[in-house]
């Protein structure tokens, strides 16, 4: 992993090929000085800091959040649910039942490979490569079922209206079950779901599925039965787009049906509305504790409770900080905004 010491430094291929082929043109080398090349080769890496890359921008960034608290956990994180006032958290083989305040309650042994963890409000939905497990909070054993296909990757899983939703990253579709195991449908959508990497996260809100199509940088929209209903994103480096290859990679909501996304590359958690504009960037990279990996993200009440690495953070909203930003200003009664931190 890069230090941010060695990330900064960083430039694109294309950022340092766009910088140099203004300097050369017709095999001859322009009369740009020394001085001039140096002041915007540190543009552009103080635009790859404070941009992600997307451009030469040097703004910086004002999350509205900030850091309340924050624990520990043996190992690197798998996934993560809220139970409850309980906090689940899964690492290589391991499930850790941890309460609001991060002490160890329980923990307990499980398959390796796990992909993803969710709820029905009591037990929970242990999702590996080609099956699914289910038990209680205090790891008793309750059913199984195979994938659908021997074939089958599963990345992500959402439970909603007495059903279990599954994203199959190979098959590239939600598969949907009954919470018993039962085999439903397939849902497919209508541009066809493009999946490059395990990025293909799903949530739901009120009986509405909410679920990635990465590789075309934007969320979609489903009924419970699988009709498809619209989608919100598109590709790009600024506020409001998804940039890299295949973005987001999770997502969660609040209770306000508000969308809040994570991605990677640039880490970043966005906010959106249900019907897909753009609120704001919540936390960005540095906020969240760098690297380039997405993390993992709940929401309960108005706590944003963010997973990643070794480390589960808990935020709330910042009313002295959220003055310089966008939240300040939404009119949308949001309920992470009622913890407001003086």
């Amino acid at each position: 992993m890069e230090t941010n010491k060695q990330y900064k430094r960083k430039v694109s291929r294309k950022q340092f090929l766009q910088l140099c082929g203004s300097m050369i043109a017709g095999g001859s080398i322009l009369a740009v000085s020394g001085v001039l090349f140096r002041n915007r080769f540190a543009a552009v890496l103080q635009g790859s800091v404070n941009a992600g890359g997307a451009g030469l921008r040097r703004d910086v960034f004002t999350s509205p959040y900030r850091l309340a608290a924050s624990f520990g956990v043996p190992g690197h994180i798998e996934a993560f649910e809220l139970v409850g006032e309980h906090i689940i958290v899964a690492t290589a083989n391991n499930i850790f039942v941890y309460d609001r305040r991060g002490s160890l309650l329980n923990n307990f042994a499980v398959g390796s490979n796990l992909r993803d963890i969710a709820t029905d409000g009591e037990n929970l939905y242990l999702l590996f490569p080609a099956r699914v497990e289910v038990c209680d909070r205090n790891g008793e054993w309750l059913r199984e079922w195979e994938a659908c296909s021997e074939l089958s990757d599963y990345c992500s899983l959402t439970v909603a209206s007495g059903a279990v939703f599954v994203t199959d990253a190979a098959n590239k579709h939600i598969c949907k079950y009954t919470t018993g195991g039962d085999f439903v449908a397939f849902i497919q959508s209508p541009d066809g779901f493009v999946i490059p990497s395990y990025t293909f996260g799903i949530t739901s809100v009120d009986g509405i599925i909410y679920c990635s199509n990465s590789g075309r940088h934007r969320v979609e929209k489903y009924t419970a039965e699988g009709e498809y209903i619209g989608s919100f994103g598109k590709a790009g480096g600024v506020a409001g787009m998804f940039c890299g290859c295949c973005n987001p990679v999770h997502l969660a909501h609040t209770s306000a049906g508000e969308i809040i996304t994570s991605e990677k590359g640039n880490p970043r958690i966005g906010c959106y509305g249900a019907d897909g504009k753009f609120r704001n960037i919540l936390l960005d990279g540095k906020a969240l504790g760098g690297g380039h990996t997405a993390y993992d993200i709940k929401v309960h009440g108005d706590k944003l409770f963010i997973a990643g690495k070794n480390l589960v953070s808990v935020f709330r909203y910042d009313k002295a900080l959220a003055a310089e930003t966008a939240c300040s200003a939404c009119g949308v009664d949001c309920p992470l905004r009622r913890g407001v931190t003086v």
